[in-house]
């Protein structure tokens, strides 16, 4: 017979959960391979965060012009 699996504890659960949102298995050369998850705000990419709530003004003085959209385009 084989050995039973135990369970987790508690402070197992958290750090698996924290190793969950922290990083993220992908593959590389057909190999899994763990690498940190990118930055985001409120669960969006930072740029996309960028591209929806900037002002044009906090645009020009970052030099962030490619995110910058005139009215007559919308």
């Amino acid at each position: 017979m084989s050995k039973r699996k135990r369970k987790l504890t508690h402070a197992e659960k958290a750090e698996k959960k924290r190793r969950r949102q922290d990083y993220m298995t992908i593959f590389v050369n057909g190999k899994q391979k763990r690498v940190k998850r990118p930055p985001t705000i409120d669960g969006m990419d930072v740029d996309e965060f960028i591209r929806r709530n900037a002002d044009p003004i906090w645009l020009h003085q970052n030099e962030m012009w490619e995110y910058m959209t005139d009215d007559d385009e919308s």
